[in-house]
Parts: C-alpha cells; structure tokens; sequence
C-alpha cells in the first residue's frame, strides 16, 4: 500500500466588520492562503465618508495587496502641503509633499474616497466570502476553537475571529467589558466641492496661490479645516472640525447645513468662507476616541482597527494605521498556522505600542492645534517610514 498523504488543511478565519480594516484583512489572509469569511452588520456592503487619507504606510500595505497606489487613477498625490491662518490666510507654513514622500518613506502620499478604496479592496476578497445582515452578539474560544454568535441566531466556528467592527465593537466589548467612549471636544462636518468651486488665490489681497492639488489646513483658535483633492483632483474633500464641548448625537450620517457651518466660522477668512458656502450634502458628526488598551487579543479571538485603537483624526492616520493592522495579523496568522494563539500573541506584540503611540500623539496634536499660535505640527517621520507588510523596522520616536 502506499504512503497515506496527509494535506494540511486550511486555517479558517472569520472577520467581524465590513468596513476597510474588515475587508483588508480578508484580502491579506486570502492572499497568504487563509480561508476567509466576513461578518457585515448593516444589510447591505458599503463604506460611508467622503475623503480619507492614505500615508506612506498605508500605501505600502496597499501595494503588498496588490493595489496600484494611484488606485486606479481614482486617488490623488497632493503636491505640497500649506497651513493658512484662519482669519487672513496668510501661509503659517509650507511644505513639499509629493517631491519627497517616495524618497524619505519609500511610498507617496495619497487622499481617496473611502467608497472607491473599500470598493477596491474588495476585489481582494473571494466570491461569496462577504456575509451581511450580521449582527454579531457574543464571541468565545477554547483551545481548539472560536466561535461567533449573531443576532438572528447563527452560529459560526472558526480557528480564528477578528473583530474589526468600530469604535462600538462588539467583539472588544466581549473581551474586555463595556466602556463609554470618550468624546474629545471635537465635532466635525464633511463635505466636498467642485473643483471649480476652489478659488485660484487666496489671503491678504490674494496673494497665496492656491491650487485645488494641494493639501491645505486652515488653523483657528476653535478649530481646523482640511482640504484635499479627492477623485484625481475632480473634488475637493473638507473636513470641517469644531471645537465643541458638548455633543449628543453621534453618527457619520447627521445632516446639517452650510448655515451651522458658516455661524461655527464666524470671522474666519472669507476666502474659505466663500467655499464653505458652496459644500453640498452636509454631515456632522462627534468625534470620538478611547484609552489605549494594553491588550488586544483572547485566546483565539483578536481585534483591529477602530475596535482596538479608535483615534482622533489629527494625525490622518486611522486609515492608515488599520491597514497595517490588518496586514499584520494576516502575515502573523499565517507564520503561525499551526499555532493560532501563538500568532494572535505575536500580532499583537509587534502592534499594540505602535498604534497606542499614534492614539496619543494625535490627542497631542489636537491639544497643540488649540493653541495662540498653533505651533508647527509634531513629526510623523516614525509614522510614515514604517512597512507593516514585513515587520517592525522603525520604533517609535
């Protein structure tokens, strides 16, 4: 008789979350060949927001999936980046940005809409690996196993399960008890314009040349606007923050009006008062962030993204930083196939300073933004040097 051959089979994983960080991590434990499925609540898969921005980081996890870093021509590379005074617009400072984003951190720097990105990584996930309509309620593991249970009375067991559902995650609070998140005296509303809509020159009688290809922030004593272009330049993204100290409703999808924004930015420079009056469908929301945890992981069972770090958008980094996550513990499943619990340890070894480090500093940042005069921003040199698709190479400063 002949040898029996024994086939290794495939570690099975299930993702909790349809959101980028969900999705990317699929994409990455399918690629490293990892069986895969994911768990979406909502009924139907999609990605709210308008722009985001992708540091070199995040673009190197995107290439290490195969993505092309223009995505497509769908994103933008901002060519520098300028800091306006609020109230003249007169530049503070500027900066080169796409010049030398390849040379000093090996990737450049792009702004996307959210849709086109998490519609990109999706092509990255195979058929009929997408769940909906899943709500899930309750996580556990042994040994030999992890298990998620869903509201409609489903039950999934897998060798893995990866929490990637938000800031109110249900798989962290399984693990680690309820916990209020903290609202960090930031509201903000998003919107977009037409590239038309973008003046040519703006400040003390236009005298700052202003292109719709730059990254802009405008400064002010209660709050900050940053513009970008998203959409290879066709729109150009605003994020609106607002210094507010209380807030009721939370939600990425609160309709608002150019009449809140324009009263929140009273005696700001007209020029930008000019394009906040043009932004159409307008929505607030709070801004929210928690403590760092000093542990993420459970047996069998692990978190990413937002359901382990949510973070002020000060640094831009939430994208970012949820992609490398997700390429990290796809790549530490897969050197520990054979030992689960081993590679969730590992995973979050190689990951729980870093993330707490970028949490802490984009709470510093804020607190920096809210000074008279603001001072130059902290180095994000540590940040964006870092490639997440092979390993720890640069520690934190």
């Amino acid at each position: 008789m002949g040898k029996e051959v024994r086939v290794a089979r495939s570690l099975k994983v299930a993702v909790i979350g349809g959101g980028i960080g969900g999705i990317a991590a699929a994409g990455a434990l399918h690629k490293l060949g990892c069986e895969v499925e994911v768990y979406e609540r909502a009924s139907e898969l999609g990605e709210v927001g308008a722009g985001l921005q992708i540091g070199p980081n995040g673009v190197k996890v995107l290439q290490a999936l195969g993505l092309d870093p223009t995505l497509g021509g769908l994103a933008a590379e901002p060519v520098d980046t300028y800091s306006l005074a609020w109230d003249d617009g007169h530049v503070r400072f500027r900066e080169p940005m796409k010049a030398t984003a390849v040379q000093k951190y090996g990737a450049p720097y792009i702004t996307a809409h959210r849709a086109d990105l998490h519609r990109l990584l999706l092509e990255k996930v195979p058929d009929g690996a997408i769940h909906t309509d899943a709500r899930c309620t309750e996580v556990l593991s042994d040994s030999r196993r992890a298990v998620a249970r869903f509201a409609d009375g489903r039950e999934v067991e897998a060798d893995i399960v990866i929490g990637a559902d938000g800031i109110r995650s249900a798989v962290r609070e399984a693990l680690f008890g309820a916990a209020p998140a903290r609202y960090t005296e930031q509201m903000a509303w998003r919107g977009m314009i037409a590239r038309e809509d973008v003046p040519a020159r703006v400040g003390p009688n236009k005298s700052v040349e202003y292109s719709v290809m730059n990254y802009v922030g405008w400064i002010g004593p209660n709050g900050h606007v940053i513009c970008y272009p998203i959409r290879g330049g066709e729109l150009y993204n605003m994020f609106i923050g607002h210094v507010s100290p209380e807030w009721v409703e939370e939600s990425w999808t609160a309709p608002s009006t150019r009449e809140d924004i324009l009263k929140a930015h009273e005696g700001w420079c007209e020029d930008l008062l000019g394009m906040l009056a043009k932004v159409g469908d307008i929505y607030k929301w709070g801004i929210y962030d928690r403590e760092p945890l000093k542990q993420w992981t459970r047996g069998r069972i692990t978190l990413v993204g937002d359901a382990a770090h949510p973070m002020m958008p000060t640094l831009a980094q939430g994208a970012s930083i949820t992609l490398e996550d997700a390429y990290a513990v796809a790549r530490n499943i897969a050197r520990y196939r054979d030992d689960p619990e081993t590679g969730l340890k590992s995973y979050e070894g190689e990951r729980i300073a870093r993330a707490s480090g970028v949490q802490l500093q984009a709470r510093r940042q804020f607190d920096n933004n809210r000074k008279v005069p603001p001072p130059p921003p902290l180095s994000r040199d540590w940040i964006f040097e870092y490639d997440a698709s092979v390993g720890p190479k640069v520690s934190a400063a």
